[in-house]
Order: structure tokens, then C-alpha cells, then sequence
């Protein structure tokens, strides 16, 4: 600490005497006409002669990341948004900027003009010949970044790694990238995107706890949203057929490293399908992101080098109880509440004595099947009582017309054939409040307007959830999802 307090009180002296030489440290708007990607790419092609023939000049702005002082002369380079290109500065040439050359540090954001030349060991160069102060660092960037070891001060520091590691502003881009592809998908099939309320009177939509807020001018308590579901399907209601929303969620839950309190979902409705419908759909969806976003179909997976990820459809369509069964859990489990209870004593995995047979099998899938589901899988047919909001199985009234997909081991998307019943959404609204007086806090409310939402006549529809952070993890084989949000819920710093 003592050490960066140093570098810090030599760089405010530093500033201190541009300011004593009429420069200011903090400079005024600078008219940028170059980018150092759009310069290499246009000139890095020619030779030392041509380059001499032609007198190029370009004028760029950006951060400098290296700077190697020889005296009279010395070498930098300066990364904008686009990239990086070295440049060189000689004091006879820079007159009347020796006082900026000679307080200048890594870090410091300045702009230059000059003329392109290449140095003896070929490097494309712009030999400044005008130089502006535009921001004074006051603080010295890293030498080295160390990766996975220091995730925490990347995540609390963004602004610094964004900065020092290249390959982070890419994933970010990429992820740009990502949300720009999913509008065009579904602008070009005649969805209508559509925004609704973020702070919600009943918490619904999602099985979770919410953040509870309270509202001073209405004298009421709200809820941040867990899920956007209830208020999309009113919108079928009311005669939207194709709807979706990018929306951000908040979830009182724990943090690891797929979960983050606030986080973003794609959820889409398509009225007059079923959940059918909806895996030929993202069977073509996640292919034609993943191609936009990576080029193929095929995405590295793991640490260990020549594991991927296949996204070529079609992918297989399993049961819950048949891919429960094909990891050696016997059929009963998943028909019997006193089976099930053993099964998961006898395999180390906790349950509170309260909790419903839905529930417990749930528990049982995501630690004996969850982890084993790498390649893209369709996981269908859950029980009802994990499903409050699905229509029911025909044949089988006690499981509901649900998906969820899985890759890479994670849960991606979920969705189901809408329950359009007001009749039945009542009773299942009931069963999720009964739920919560007995303790279960991510038990849903009672919701009379929705309900009455639905008896205006809601049309047969089938609607899904997809978490992108999860999905911007997959395509670029990221492990954590603190390193796919720009600034992730973190403890306070001490």
C-alpha cells in the first residue's frame, strides 16, 4: 500500500506541474480522425518506402499502455476501442510539448498527430509531432493481471481489467453481439418487443424470493421482479400473438458461480403452440446465435483442450423420470414421496421434512442427472407441483407440458404449454400460498388480477425463458457468471 501511495503523490507532483506550465491535465474535446485498427489495417500492408512515398498522416486518441523513456526520444503505445498502434516521440520534433513529454505515465489518456513510418524492426509507428493532454492517471495501471486468482478485484475493478486484458472487452462484445442477434431473430419472425414493470405489487412468474422495496408516495411495499411471465401473458390477452421481452430479473438468492442476484432473461410468448413448438424453435434459435457469435456450431467446453460442445440439431427430447432412470433411479422415486425421501437419504442430498414430492425430485435430478447433461438436451414433462404455471399433461394430469434445456451442465431455458384455465390457475395460485404459510419462501402469491386476466380468455400458447448470462457463458467457454456481467454483485469491499 505504501508503494501505491508513492506512485500516486509522484503522479499528483507530476500533474501539479503541467498545471504550473499552463497545461491542463484534464483536457477539453479532441477531434479524433483515426482509429489505430483502422490505420493498421489500411497502411500496415506497405512498406518502409511506401510509407516514406506517401507522407501518410493520421490523428488518434487513446490511453497509453507502455511507454519506454530513452531521454530525448521515447516509444509508447496508445489503445483506443479498436486496438493498439505504437508511437514514437523525439523531443526536437514534439516543440513545445515538453512538458507534457516529460510528466507523462502509463495510464494517461492523451491525443497525437503525426506521420507513419516503420521502425528497424518493421513495427507500423506514428512519429508524433503534436501531442494534447487529454486525461492525467493518477493511478498506475497493473504490471500484471492475474487471471482467475484475482476474479474478485476484476469483477469490483471492471474499469481496470477492461483496460489490461483484451480479451475481456472481446466476451463483452461478443455479448453486444448476442443481445443484437436475438432482436434480429425476433424482429425478422414478427415478435413485438415490449417492456413491462420491473417493480411488481405480487412477486409471480418464477418460484423465488424476492427483493422487497417500499414505495413512499403510494404508501406501498413492491417487489423487484423475478420474473416478467404473468404480465407477457397478459399481453396474449390482449391480442399481442408474438411478444418478447430482454429484461433484467432479481432473485434473493444465494451467489455462486451461475448465480447472480440481478441477472438477464429473454422470455418470449407465441400465442396458438404448445411447448412442442417451442423446442423446434430454439433447436434453430441457439444454432443461428451461436453461428453469428462464434462462426460455427461447434464451441469449446472445459478447461481440457478438445472437449466442445456440438449445437447441431436436432437435440434428444428425454422425460424427467426416463432421464432420472438412466442414472439408476428407480421409477418408484419419482411415483412414491417415501421412496424419494430415502433416495435422497440414502444419497447425502439435504431435504426439509416439509418439502413436496415436486420439489424433492427436483433436488434428486440436479445431483444425479443436472451435472452428466453437457451436450444440448430437451429435459420434459416435470411434475405439476414444480410447475404452477403449465398446462397439465393430457394423459398424465399429474405432469405438465414443460421443457427445460441443459448444456454444458446448466440449465439454459425453461418453458411450457401456458395454463389458460382460470379455474385451474386458481387452485394452483392456492396450492403455492398454502406452500408459503408452511414456510416456503419461494412459494408464489395469490394473483386475483391475473386471474381475471385469464378469464377474458387467454388463447392456447406456449411461452420460455432464456437466461443469457448462462447462454453468453456457453458460447464463449466461460466458467464463472461474474465474468460475463460487467459489474456483478460482490461483497463490500473491506
Amino acid at each position: 500500500m505504501e508503494d501505491l501511495n508513492d506512485l500516486i503523490q509522484e503522479r499528483l507532483k507530476k500533474l501539479n506541474r503541467l498545471r504550473e506550465a499552463g497545461i491542463e491535465p484534464y483536457g477539453m474535446p479532441f477531434a479524433v480522425k483515426d482509429k489505430a485498427a483502422e490505420v493498421a489495417n489500411k497502411f500496415g500492408g506497405l512498406s518502409k518506402e511506401e510509407l516514406e512515398a506517401k507522407n501518410e498522416r493520421c490523428t488518434l486518441a487513446g490511453r497509453m499502455i507502455s511507454f519506454r523513456d530513452f531521454g530525448k526520444t521515447a516509444f509508447a503505445h496508445i489503445q483506443d476501442a479498436s486496438g493498439k498502434i505504437q508511437v514514437y516521440f523525439s523531443k526536437d520534433v514534439i516543440t513545445g510539448k515538453q512538458d507534457i513529454f516529460k510528466n507523462l505515465d502509463i495510464g494517461d489518456i492523451v491525443g497525437i498527430h503525426g506521420q507513419l513510418f516503420r521502425t528497424r524492426t518493421n513495427e507500423l509507428t506514428v512519429h508524433v509531432n503534436d501531442l494534447t493532454m487529454l486525461c492525467k492517471s493518477l493511478r498506475p495501471l497493473p504490471e500484471k493481471w492475474h487471471g482467475l486468482k484475482d476474479l474478485e478485484i476484476r469483477c469490483r475493478q471492471r474499469y481496470v481489467d477492461l483496460i489490461v486484458n483484451p480479451h475481456v472487452k472481446e466476451l463483452f462484445i461478443k455479448r453486444s453481439r448476442l443481445v443484437k442477434a436475438i432482436r434480429s431473430y425476433f424482429d425478422d419472425r414478427g415478435f413485438i418487443e415490449v417492456e413491462t414493470p420491473m417493480m411488481h405489487r405480487i412477486p409471480g412468474g418464477a418460484t423465488a424470493r424476492p427483493f422487497k422495496t417500499h414505495h413512499n408516495a403510494l404508501g406501498m411495499d413492491l417487489y423487484l421482479r423475478i420474473a416478467p411471465e404473468l404480465y407477457l401473458k397478459k399481453l396474449l390477452v390482449g391480442g399481442f400473438e408474438r411478444v418478447y421481452e430482454l429484461n433484467r430479473n432479481f432473485r434473493n438468492e444465494g451467489i455462486s458461480a451461475k448465480h447472480n442476484p440481478e441477472f438477464t432473461m429473454l422470455e418470449f410468448y407465441v400465442a396458438y403452440e404448445d411447448y412442442n413448438y417451442l423446442m423446434s424453435f430454439t433447436e434453430e434459435l441457439i444454432p443461428y446465435l451461436c453461428k453469428e457469435i462464434n462462426g460455427g456450431l461447434r464451441v469449446p467446453f472445459g478447461e481440457e483442450s478438445g472437449e466442445f460442445i456440438d449445437f447441431t440439431p436436432p437435440w434428444p427430447r428425454i422425460s424427467m423420470m426416463d432421464a432420472m432412470a438412466k442414472e439408476g433411479v428407480a421409477p418408484a422415486v419419482f411415483k412414491e414421496m417415501d421412496k424419494a425421501r430415502q433416495f435422497a437419504l440414502d444419497n447425502k442430498i439435504d431435504v426439509d421434512r416439509k418439502t413436496v414430492h415436486g420439489k424433492l425430485l427436483d433436488e434428486i435430478f440436479k445431483k444425479k442427472v443436472e451435472p452428466k447433461l453437457i451436450q444440448p438436451t430437451f429435459i420434459t414433462d416435470y411434475p405439476v407441483e414444480l410447475s404452477p404455471l403449465a398446462k397439465r399433461k393430457k394423459d398424465h394430469p399429474e405432469m405438465a407440458e414443460r421443457f427445460e434445456l441443459f448444456i454444458g451442465g446448466r440449465e439454459v431455458a425453461n418453458a411450457f404449454s401456458e395454463l389458460n384455465d382460470p379455474a385451474d390457475q386458481r387452485e394452483r395460485f392456492q396450492e403455492q400460498v398454502e406452500a408459503r404459510k408452511q414456510g416456503d419462501e419461494e412459494a408464489g402469491f395469490m394473483d386475483e388480477d391475473f386471474v381475471r386476466a385469464l378469464e377474458y380468455c387467454m388463447p392456447p400458447a406456449a411461452g420460455e425463458g432464456i437466461g443469457i448470462d448462462r447462454l453468453i457463458m456457453l458460447l464463449t467457454n466461460t466458467f464463472s457468471i461474474r465474468d460475463v456481467i460487467l459489474f456483478p454483485q460482490l461483497k463490500p469491499e473491506q
